[in-house]
């Protein structure tokens, strides 16, 4: 599975690369700093990181959780923003549910 899971990795990282860059220009955009260093981004993740090499299996299911992880917190912050009549982040954000949640269920099937 290497090679696949090689090619699938790193299509994540480069669309996650992009999305982070988007997440920090609203944050900059609403007047705040966006964190910018891995120590910042460690202290303000729901994501731990994992020690060692795990498995193939393993890594599916940690990026599972990761992904259903984020879509989680996107909900939750979804619902300041639309309290607060923020659109842009509300759109910024349903646009992320929509992808961590359907990464999540292309690699649920994986594991099947």
């Amino acid at each position: 599975m290497f090679h696949a899971l090689h090619v699938m990795f790193e299509t994540q990282d480069s669309e996650l690369a992009v999305a982070v860059d988007d997440i920090a220009e609203r944050v900059r955009a609403l007047g705040f700093p966006a964190p910018g260093t891995y120590k910042q981004f460690a202290q303000l993740s729901s994501i731990k990181d994992e020690d060692g090499v795990p498995k193939a299996q393993d890594m599916i299911r940690l990026l599972v959780d990761g992904h259903e992880t984020v879509a989680r917190t996107a909900r939750e912050v979804f619902k300041v923003a639309e309290g607060v009549s923020d659109q842009p982040t509300c759109d910024l954000l349903t646009q992320r549910m929509q992808v961590h949640e359907k990464t999540a269920w292309m690699l649920r099937s994986l594991l099947e």
